[in-house]
């Protein structure tokens, strides 16, 4: 939706139930004016809901998971990859299949397409069998050069323990990684491409209200808007970081101006 409403031209793949929260999903996203054709409605499941926290730092969230990880190939054409820039996926799309086997499959052909990759390392345990399978995930999806967005926190959870930056770094790096965003919350973001000094920018100060809520997602859109755009890597976390500071000044999702970055560019 963030994409849509920076007027690029947005799709979704999903599958949600035959009930009222997918009908309203339809509707929300057509208000914004995202491509919803590639959503699945079924039978046997309802569309799943996340229940997230209001705070400043990372959100906590409940998951009742059922249709969500019902993503399958038909879904994903060749004729929709050969008109698509950016192939996004999550890690919670990730966690379950038959989602993460399609997800998987579809980067590959993607990639060979000439698509290019990108991935939220959004890592949550409760999501996953294990530690040791979502990382067997993530690298086969690293082996396809997404440009990767991480936090400190999705880190901290991933691996277990708190890691130095490089290391961090090094071990998309390892995996065939060229770029790797590393966002810091208020300290701001790190960015590192392989071979190439490392990139630092402080965040926008600003007060922020109790809801932090959606600001990784808001800080992604804003990059992957300027990288669309072929700007140079530091002007797409500038307008990144500029998307972030505007979600922390509101509750709830982004207000309907944020096209107004576009003028930015």
């Amino acid at each position: 939706m963030n994409s849509a409403r920076l007027g690029l031209k947005s799709v979704l793949v999903a599958t949600v139930g035959k009930d009222g929260f997918g009908e309203y999903i339809f509707e929300r996203l057509g208000e914004v004016g995202v491509n919803s054709n590639f959503i699945k409605q079924v039978d046997d499941h309802p569309t799943s809901v996340i229940f997230v926290s209001r705070t400043d730092s990372t959100p906590d969230f409940i998951p009742f998971r059922e249709a969500d990880y019902c993503i399958t190939e038909d879904q994903i054409s060749k004729e929709t990859l050969l008109n698509t820039n950016i192939y996004h996926t999550t890690c919670f799309a990730l966690s379950k299949n038959p989602a993460q086997e399609t997800i998987l499959k579809k980067a590959e052909e993607a990639f060979n397409l000439g698509c290019k990759l990108s991935i939220d390392v959004n890592y949550a345990k409760k999501l996953w069998e294990s530690q040791e399978q979502a990382l067997q995930v993530i690298k086969a999806y690293c082996k396809f050069n997404p440009l990767v967005k991480i936090s400190e926190d999705d880190m901290l959870r991933l691996f277990e323990q708190k890691l130095p930056h490089e290391d961090i770094f090094n071990f998309f790096h390892s995996e065939g990684v060229e770029t790797v965003c590393l966002t810091l919350g208020s300290k701001g973001v790190k960015l590192s491409q392989k071979g190439k000094e490392v990139i630092q920018l402080p965040a926008i100060q600003i007060d922020v209200v109790q809801d932090a809520t959606g600001a990784g997602d808001a800080f992604w859109s804003g990059f992957l808007f300027a990288y669309i755009k072929e700007k140079p890597i530091e002007k797409c976390l500038e307008v990144a970081l500029q998307l972030a500071a505007l979600k922390l000044q509101n509750v709830g999702r982004l207000p309907d101006n944020i096209n107004i970055l576009s003028e930015l560019l």
